[in-house]
């Protein structure tokens, strides 16, 4: 019988250190795919855990485990393009839009846009499809009226990631409640206790920074000539926000997330037909391949041509590889032995989340995607969480904090390169605009050192027995 020997620190070190510098060399220097990188860092852990003893039946066992434990996130990636798709086809995004282009004056030009990217965000669950619509909408704007780009460019960052950190058809907000073993809204309704108040504390400064140019003229030109788009395009009706309050509304009354993205995706598609006049059959080939139109509007068709099952399939994909190197690697020990010295050391609350905000901060900068941060950070201080007596959603919240909020202030980060192509602005310029980003983690851990939204595990005192 083969005997699984546990990994030694010296190991671990080599075997992850490995696979970080695979991410790092092949993203920057050689740009080779994501997802082949992912496999070669499998065969590379592989080959250590079968040094260890562990053979191919263990090691595909620990994969398919790890894979396993997020297939509910599988579902909700699946539903994420058709509810995408239901909106462009029922006018709701475009509507969205429109709608908030009326906001945009000098004086309120950035936190309106902050408000718009947010909502946005919020509603399709997704920063890069905010920041590539929304993002070179106000970017175009915002040069116009002579405002700083990198402050512009600031305020969609704050506003797309705001919504994908709490939206509850966003990838990385399903894939962090997953990873850390906890309830999808239980999660979110973690997050608002130090979301908001930074976001707050965000559209205060953007609404200053907004007052240093509210004398200059805007030229609405392009602005008019985008809704004037839409219009030429879809029935805009305050009637199209209606699958939107159907999303809201059953997210707030628990239902979960398959069930309330399948409603609202419902809605939406019979506000295509009876509103927008679409066929059924267009409406079906969209849900898969997603919503394809030329409406001769640049930024318009950027707006609409997306949505889908087939436009989650790489995420997916992604997922799997990713779930599957992590429960290998949780398999086997690498994790636990390259961290037990440190986890033995923390003690305090505090120092715990401080200590998971770097390790996903540090994840995302070496490995260039906030997927893979995700699930292995989540790994390796779920543990942890459980023997402080902590609840699950407080380590989903502190992953979230520092994975999804700094991908995009990584340069070399697929989110970083995204944001740079789409807005033009380089990620170092308007990084230090990207107030939410940097206040997020400063905020939680300031409530974390006063005790404010730390939630522990009810444990029952045992009773005493007495004698009869």
């Amino acid at each position: 019988m083969q005997i699984e020997k546990k990994p030694s620190f010296i190991q671990s070190l080599i075997c992850f250190g490995g696979i970080i510098g695979m991410i790092v060399t092949g993203l920057i220097i050689y740009e080779i795919p994501l997802h082949v990188i992912i496999l070669i860092a499998m065969i590379w852990a592989s080959g250590h855990a079968y040094s260890l003893g562990f053979r191919f039946k263990a090691i595909k066992e620990a994969m398919s485990h790890g894979i396993e434990r997020g297939l509910s996130a599988i579902y909700i990636f699946i539903l994420i393009g058709v509810v995408i798709a239901a909106f462009l086809e029922s006018g709701t995004i475009s509507s969205i839009v429109y709608y908030s282009l009326d906001l945009i004056s000098p004086a309120v030009f950035l936190p309106a846009g902050l408000l718009l990217c947010s909502f946005m965000s919020l509603a399709v669950g997704t920063s890069w499809g905010t920041v590539g619509t929304a993002g070179v909408i106000l970017i175009g704007v915002g040069s116009a009226m002579g405002i700083p780009l990198p402050i512009v460019a600031g305020a969609v960052v704050s506003g797309a990631t705001f919504g994908d950190k709490l939206s509850p058809i966003s990838d990385t907000t399903n894939l962090a409640a997953v990873a850390a073993g906890t309830d999808l809204y239980k999660h979110i309704n973690s997050m608002l206790y130090t979301t908001i108040p930074t976001y707050i504390i965000c559209l205060i400064l953007f609404s200053l920074l907004g007052l240093q140019y509210s004398s200059d003229t805007v030229s609405r030109e392009g602005i008019v000539a985008f809704q004037a788009a839409i219009e030429a395009n879809f029935v805009v009706s305050i009637w199209s926000f209606l699958p939107i309050i159907v999303l809201f509304i059953l997210s707030f009354k628990k239902m979960p997330a398959e069930g309330a993205m399948l409603g609202s995706a419902l809605v939406a598609v019979i506000l295509a037909m009876v509103q927008q006049d679409r066929g059924i059959l267009d409406i079906l080939k969209s849900l898969q391949d997603g919503y394809s139109a030329s409406t001769g509007h640049e930024g318009l068709d950027t707006l609409v041509n997306r949505g889908g099952i087939q436009s989650m399939m790489w995420t997916l994909s992604m997922t799997l590889f990713a779930l599957a190197l992590g429960g290998l690697l949780e398999r086997v020990g690498f994790l636990t032995a390259l961290l037990t010295g440190l986890l033995e050391r923390i003690k305090s609350v505090l120092s715990l989340m401080f200590a998971t905000m770097c390790t996903g901060m540090l994840c995302c900068a070496s490995m260039g995607e906030s997927y893979i941060a995700i699930i292995v950070t989540s790994q390796l201080f779920k543990k942890k969480y459980r023997e402080m007596n902590l609840k699950p959603f407080m380590l989903s919240r502190s992953v979230e904090e520092s994975t999804t909020m700094s991908s995009p202030l990584v340069p070399w980060s697929t989110a970083g390169a995204f944001y740079f192509g789409a807005m033009g602005i380089p990620v170092l310029d308007y990084l230090p605009y990207a107030f939410l980003n940097l206040l997020n983690p400063v905020i939680s851990l300031i409530m974390t050192y006063l005790g404010i939204a730390v939630f522990r595990e009810f444990v029952s005192k045992p009773v005493a027995q007495t004698a009869e």
